[in-house]
C-alpha cells in the first residue's frame, strides 16, 4: 500500500493510517520510518500504538515539504507480543511530491543597479 503526501512547498501534511483489530486480544505495534528520506517524515503521536480487542487505532504520519524533489520512505509496523499474541507485520510506502509553490512573503526594496 502507498500513502501519498502532496501539497505546496513548505506545507505540512498529516495522514492517518487506520488499523483494525478484529481479534479477541490486544495488539501492540512499534512504528518505524526507514528509507532515503525517512528523516523528513515524523510520527507526532509517538512510535508505539496499542489496539484493544475488537477496536481500531490510528497511526499519524506527518510530512513537511522542504524540497522540490520527490521524497520516499517506508513505514513499518512491527508487532509486540501482548497477551501472548503477535500481530502481522505491516509495511506502507510513503511518497511525497510538490504540487505547487506559494511564496512565503514578498520583500520590496530599492537599490541602484550600478554605482561607480
Amino acid at each position: 500500500n502507498t500513502i501519498e503526501f502532496s501539497g505546496a512547498l513548505h506545507a505540512t501534511i498529516v495522514k492517518q493510517v487506520l488499523l483494525k483489530n478484529p481479534s479477541n486480544y490486544t495488539l501492540a505495534y512499534n512504528v518505524i520510518l526507514v528509507g532515503r528520506d525517512a528523516h523528513d517524515f515524523s510520527l507526532p503521536k509517538g512510535n508505539t500504538v496499542t489496539i484493544p480487542a475488537g477496536r481500531q487505532g490510528f497511526v499519524n504520519v506527518e510530512f513537511t515539504i522542504r524540497f522540490l524533489h520527490p521524497a520516499e520512505a517506508v513505514l513499518l509496523l512491527i508487532s509486540n507480543k501482548v497477551d501472548g499474541i503477535d500481530g502481522a507485520t505491516m509495511v506502507f510506502s510513503l511518497k511525497a511530491e510538490v504540487k505547487s509553490i506559494e511564496p512565503l512573503g514578498i520583500i520590496r526594496c530599492r537599490s541602484p543597479c550600478y554605482e561607480l
